[in-house]
């Protein structure tokens, strides 16, 4: 049915959206500077310039999000400690997809540089064509751009492709190039309706392997 793979990585592969999102509270927090969870939780798949713009507005200044996001990536910065964890079943499925041969790729709504980082201190970037980032792109998600790209890179048609996503946003920018789209919420819940199929974890993906990747059939001699 496909033959190939498209990732988000935040909240998809790795999980990171509840650590990143505790260390911009916890910024701001300690520069008595107001943000609420609700409100970076609606800021989550976008691309950096937009989530920049809407987090500015949310803080009250350029000068406020300058601080807190020093802050935050100061919390986040690897001499901190901060390891991101795979989510649950991520190993397995990448696994699985290469022993089939499909082809896979990231389109990630992080800067390309720090996602090429973050994959590679999880040990899997291994396990992708190529990899796109929110910041190689005119406008980020949910416009199709940083899929697209990712699909280019990667040598892969669009048309051809599943991907898998945890936000809306992530949903719609897929949906836009398209791909049709496994979710798995993570920090909060994309429409299920508009998913081939919403998943508890990547682990349940494991089960429908067949169905979305057919193996190869294998060549036999007439008569055999």
């Amino acid at each position: 049915m496909f033959t190939a793979a498209i990732f988000d990585m935040d909240g998809l592969l790795l999980d990171s959206e509840r650590t990143i999102m505790q260390a911009w509270l916890d910024a701001a927090r300690a520069l008595d500077v107001l943000l609420h969870e609700a409100d970076y939780i609606g800021v989550i798949g976008l691309a950096h310039a937009e989530s920049t713009a809407r987090l500015t507005a949310l803080l009250g200044s350029t000068q406020a999000y300058e601080r807190v996001q020093r802050d935050a990536a100061r919390r986040l910065a690897p001499e901190a400690g901060v390891v991101f964890a795979l989510k649950p079943g991520a190993m397995l499925l990448l696994q699985a997809l290469q022993q089939r041969g499909v082809p896979c790729a990231v389109a990630s709504s992080t800067h390309v540089a720090e996602v090429r980082r973050r994959l590679a201190i999880a040990r899997i970037d291994g396990f992708f064509r190529a990899v796109a980032g929110g910041d190689e792109v005119p406008r980020g998600k949910p416009d199709p751009a940083v899929y697209l790209l990712a699909a280019q890179r990667a040598g892969i048609d669009p048309l051809s492709a599943l991907a898998f996503e945890d936000s809306d946003h992530g949903s719609a920018a897929a949906r836009a190039a398209g791909l049709q789209v496994v979710t798995v919420p993570d920090l909060k819940t994309p429409d299920a309706a508009r998913s081939l199929r919403q998943l508890v974890s990547l682990t349940e993906a494991l089960a429908h392997l067949d169905a979305w990747f057919p193996p190869a059939p294998r060549n036999t001699l007439p008569g055999l």
